[in-house]
């Protein structure tokens, strides 16, 4: 049977487990396994901008022994030039998985029920669940492994209808975790990615939570997590997003209703004096930069759980 990853809730709680604990593996030894060697070609699509994503996907199939195949968006125009099923076709009888940061999830699910060889999700509009597999194996870095996560509060501050804000809540319980969504009214979840997270929450032991004040998101957390206000594709609404958003913006006194020592995480890239201040960013309890490098391990880790299953 081919394993996909097109959402967070694609992994069980055992299996997150044993990709955060690999990732941790990874850190230590970045050639522990090399199940690409051949070397096998991994497809990487990109149809929205990308700096972490590129870096850390390309170089992460060639340390575990494979070929980046870097697919140019704009030149295949999937969905335009030829159908996602028929590129789906193309691809999966010449590569051992493939990896697409696009728009629509519906794409990438299309991709996955033809392709016959394990699809990523690099980001579409609904979820991020590589980011939300780097955040938690930051996590497990800085707290004393994956062992720490469940029952650790993670308060995601922002824009609660995004995709970061959907994978965390699915990812978050799926680890055991107690997340909680600090958002206005207007920019609540998905009600159907936050059913089904109450629902593995109530299996793990975590909890999920949507509350419009940023103070009450923010009190004794663990972790406090934030990203931009405005998404690709919707930077035509920016300025009316700054004044919906600046309520929930991440600054030294809403850090300080978090515990002493919680820590600090944003996917990047970060518009510093918008979601969160320089003070923060840039601050002692922030560990972004481990988190951009994390995303290496994680998807290392996530990319051999894949293929050796496939």
């Amino acid at each position: 049977m081919t394993r996909h990853f097109l959402r967070d809730d694609d992994l069980t709680p055992d299996e997150q487990r044993e990709v955060l604990e690999l990732a941790l593996a990874f850190r230590d030894d970045r050639y522990l396994r090399t199940p690409a060697a051949g070397p096998r070609a991994v497809a990487v699509i990109f149809d929205k901008p990308t700096l972490r994503t590129q870096v850390s996907f390309l170089t992460g199939i060639a340390e575990l022994g494979g070929f980046p195949l870097l697919v140019e968006g704009s030149l295949a125009r999937i969905g335009v030039r030829e159908s996602v099923a028929d590129t789906a076709r193309v691809l999966g009888r010449q590569v051992a998985a493939i990896v697409w940061r696009t728009f629509a999830q519906t794409d990438l699910e299309e991709m996955a029920a033809t392709a016959g060889v394990p699809v990523v999700n690099a980001l579409t509009d609904e979820f991020h669940p590589c980011q939300v597999l780097a955040d938690l194996t930051t996590l497990a870095q800085h707290r004393g492994g994956v062992a720490s996560l469940p029952g650790t509060t993670l308060a995601y501050v922002g824009d609660g209808a995004n995709n970061m804000a959907h994978s965390y809540l699915l990812g978050g319980a799926t680890a055991g975790m107690h997340v909680r969504v600090g958002t206005p009214v207007d920019a609540a979840p998905d009600p159907a990615v936050l059913a089904r997270a109450a629902e593995i929450a109530a299996v793990t032991g975590g909890s999920v939570t949507v509350v419009h004040d940023l103070a009450e998101a923010v009190a004794g957390a663990d972790v406090v997590a934030t990203d931009t206000w405005t998404s690709m594709g919707q930077e035509q609404e920016a300025q009316d997003r700054e004044h919906r958003f600046e309520a929930f913006r991440l600054d030294a006194a809403a850090l300080a209703l978090a515990r002493s020592d919680a820590l600090v995480l944003h996917c990047l890239p970060a518009y510093r004096g918008k979601e969160i201040t320089a003070e923060v960013l840039d601050g002692p309890q922030s560990v972004v930069w481990d988190e951009a490098e994390n995303r290496l391990h994680a998807q290392k880790a996530l990319l051999t759980f894949l293929l050796e299953r496939s």
